[in-house]
């Protein structure tokens, strides 16, 4: 595969990672909650999300790393990728969150 591939899978799985947390009641889409917790709530879906972040940029890591040339990165890239991963998370936050029900 060549890097514009590894820049999609990367891109596709991040918008994955970054809305799974809020589409499920799952902790990481595997282990069920219900014994407890009634229902997931936001601090936790919220550490889900800070630990996908780190899972999908140790990937892109790797993904960087087997195509031979690993950069350096600073803190500015960190806070821009967080900030990225965050807005890719918003249409998740507003299907569980701020979606009106008609009930």
């Amino acid at each position: 595969m060549g890097s514009n591939i590894y820049s999609w899978v990367i891109v596709g799985l991040a918008v994955l990672a970054a809305n799974l947390p809020f589409i499920n009641e799952r902790c990481f889409a595997l282990i069920a909650l219900q014994r407890f917790f009634l229902g997931k709530p936001l601090w936790f879906r919220l550490f889900e999300l800070v630990v996908l972040y780190f899972f999908i940029g140790a990937l892109g890591f790797l993904f960087e790393s087997k195509l031979g040339n690993r950069f350096t990165q600073t803190w500015e890239f960190y806070a821009i990728t967080c900030c990225l991963f965050l807005v890719m998370a918003f249409p998740g936050f507003v299907f569980r969150y701020l979606r009106r029900t008609n009930g």
